[in-house]
């Protein structure tokens, strides 16, 4: 993946606009309703999940809900992927009260990004794997093959938007080079892997431990094979076509189509990734140029590890495969420099640096360095003796209080508490609080919100003369004739707004000091071509 230019975005996002101001998109909520639209569809893909019943793979269509914000005006929007838990099971059949992309924190979450002005696809993908298999080996065959599975959902689901804006006139109104892929739980894994995993080698070349995702596929326990393969599973994109063998692969029949090709020829790519509570695969994935990534989790999840741990069945407690966790993603990340566009954030952010506070105090006590991109949330272990790993959770206990658990001790809400015993929808919203803080600014950073879909210009391009400055009482800002000045507002170094001209449209603009204490300005000035951005001292 290319190396995103930190040093430029930083110089940009600190010189274009102030970032600190409140009500600012994409910093702040600015729309009070949200518009959902449900059931869409972004792709069809093979699911196995009703192999126990029709014997073979068939094809699912892949939903999603899209969320925006109601009455915007802004024609492309950056657009986030949201990927529920789940355990890659349906809700329920996972012995769980969540696993939907109707999750309560889903909705959530999609509502508060789009409060922000961002559009949401809260999507589905395909769900099967036994984790009751009886062996180890059996198991991790199961899991991979369902975590392929994710990332080629959610990268088909990306490439979805992108046909769309080329092909369909941009019907959603979204900025395809400005995507985040976030997610929660089992989507934490999907969204980890869908920004590290580029190369199919890397199923073979795993180093913690080695070769963890090769097994006897062929009867041959003196070779061993990758857990999933291109000719069967398709591409690591989903763009390619997956076809069993003719000798098949229990329990799939001969010849039948794992995979089915969407949206080919377009890009898989993204800017940013945000994961909740899940674990990366192998941790030599991580490799220098990939994503900016954010992480929330608890440190003592007692299901998914914070360092470096084998993975377990929730249920079961039976062994799968060793995963590396938010420390250790963390870490990496920093020290490839893949998380550098985030420096300087404090700085630029002063009324978000609360949460980066409330991230150094969650290190301190996880015993470690603070980690630039990973919150840790410090859990007691709770009235039950257990540790929690999602206290952004919660669930309608009227609901779940008539739905016996399948482990025989008690219903759903009750064997739910035992992980979350405090769990309510206030509980759950504070984390999401703390989330969005954390994330709103580093975001604006990663994804270059300061200019939004505008094109940055120079004096190369416009020669704008701002004079005197500095200046006691006003300065006159000039442009050519032919380049009329559209809109300017003036911001001081604290990111707020102390001036705003609109519908201007002319070449020739007087900007009154109006009282302002004597410091730096920033003058952001609007042409038809795109911005320009302008130092002002007042005396």
């Amino acid at each position: 993946m290319k190396k995103i230019n930190t040093l430029f975005i930083g110089i940009l996002s600190l010189m274009l606009i102030p970032l600190t101001s409140w009500g600012q998109r994409y910093l702040t909520e600015t729309f009070p309703e949200v518009q959902v639209t449900s059931d869409l569809t972004y792709g069809v893909n093979a699911t196995i999940l009703l192999l126990p019943v029709v014997g073979q793979a068939i094809p699912e269509a892949l939903k999603f809900d899209f969320y925006e914000p109601k009455n915007d005006d802004e024609t492309e929007r950056p657009l986030v992927i949201l990927i529920h838990t789940g355990n890659f099971l349906p809700i329920q059949l996972n012995q769980s009260t969540t696993g939907a992309r109707t999750d309560s924190v889903n909705v959530e979450i999609a509502h508060r990004l789009a409060k922000l002005g961002y559009c949401v696809a809260a999507i589905d993908y395909r769900l099967g794997w036994n984790p009751t298999a009886e062996t180890q080996p059996e198991r991790a065959l199961g899991l991979i093959q369902a975590a392929y599975r994710g990332i080629q959902d959610t990268r088909t689901a990306i490439r979805y938007f992108k046909k769309d804006y080329v092909e369909n006139e941009n019907s959603y109104g979204v900025d395809t080079s400005r995507i985040v892929v976030w997610g929660i739980g089992t989507g934490g894994y999907v969204s980890l892997a869908a920004a590290t995993f580029d190369k199919f080698i890397e199923v073979a070349t795993t180093t913690t431990p080695p070769g963890k995702f090769l097994t006897d596929l062929d009867g041959n326990p003196a070779t061993l094979e990758p857990m999933v393969a291109p000719p069967y599973n398709g591409d690591i994109y989903g763009t390619s076509v997956g076809v069993t063998p003719p000798t098949g692969l229990p329990p799939l029949p001969p010849n039948d189509t794992l995979c089915y090709p969407n949206h080919v020829g377009y890009s898989s790519a993204f800017q940013l990734c945000v994961n909740m509570g899940g674990a990366l695969a192998d941790i030599s994935w991580l490799e220098d140029g990939d994503v900016p990534m954010i992480t929330y989790q608890v440190p003592t999840d007692p299901f998914a590890p914070y360092e470096s741990a084998v993975l377990i069945v929730p249920t079961t407690g039976d062994p799968i495969v060793e995963v590396q966790g938010g420390h250790q993603v963390a870490t990496k990340a920093n020290d490839l420099g893949n998380n550098d566009v985030f420096s300087g954030v404090d700085d630029a952010f002063p009324d978000f640096k609360v949460y980066t506070d409330g991230a150094k105090a969650g290190s301190a006590s996880a015993n470690h360095d603070y980690e630039e991109g990973l919150y840790p949330f410090i859990r007691a272990t709770n009235i039950y003796g257990q540790e929690e790993g999602d206290p952004w959770t919660w669930w309608d206990p009227v609901i779940w209080s008539a739905i016996a658990h399948p482990s025989g001790l008690g219903t759903f809400h009750q064997v739910g508490l035992f992980n979350n015993a405090d769990m309510s929808a206030t509980k759950g919203r504070l984390y999401v609080d703390t989330i969005m803080g954390y994330f709103a600014p580093r975001a604006y950073l990663a994804l270059n919100l300061t200019v939004g879909t505008e094109e940055l210009l120079n004096d190369n391009q416009i020669k704008v003369n701002v004079s005197p400055n500095p200046a006691p009482d006003f300065v006159l800002v000039e442009s050519p004739a032919e380049h009329p000045i559209q809109s300017l507002q003036v911001y001081d170094f604290n990111g707020r707004l102390v001036q705003n001209l609109q519908n201007i449209q002319n070449n020739l603009v007087r900007v009154d000091r109006n009282g302002v204490p004597p410091g730096l300005y920033l003058v952001k000035l609007k042409f038809e071509e795109g911005v320009i951005a302008k130092k002002v001292v007042f005396k």
